[in-house]
């Protein structure tokens, strides 16, 4: 044991660790993924949806395509810059609203089509087209 005192005291606060909340916000929350989201909280009744997810596109109806996604049950922006994603989700009853934002958004490669968010197979090929029936004629 060292009989000399310390030459410097420590402060009591541990920097440089930041402040952060010990409960997450609404917007942490929303952008769980779903797996995740369901581990932690437990699964939610939530209604079957489709969901689009593209980025800025260069095709000139995209105005009315984010006017058209932001109209959706729900519309998340994420990224910056060339990483920007729009996010809509629709129910079912909200069929011909998806038809006509894919009809903009569909043609280009990174679109992305999530049944109850997540990509499944053929969900371009088969999910899409299933939808259609239930627009009414």
């Amino acid at each position: 044991m060292n009989p000399d005192p310390p030459r410097y005291r420590p402060l009591e606060r541990f920097w440089p660790y930041a402040d952060l909340p010990e409960q997450p916000t609404e917007a942490e929350l929303a952008a769980l993924d779903p797996d995740l989201q369901e581990a932690l909280f437990g699964a939610t009744s939530r209604p079957f949806s489709i969901g689009l997810v593209f980025p800025e596109l260069d095709v000139p109806e995209f105005d009315r395509a984010l006017e058209l996604a932001r109209a959706s049950a729900e519309f998340r922006e994420t990224g910056t810059g060339a990483g920007r994603r729009y996010r809509a989700r629709f129910w079912p009853h909200d069929a011909a609203k998806l038809r006509d934002l894919f009809a903009i958004v569909g043609a280009a490669h990174a679109t992305e089509v999530l049944i109850d968010d997540r990509p499944v197979p053929f969900a371009r090929e088969l999910w899409l087209p299933l939808v259609w029936f239930l627009i009414p004629r």
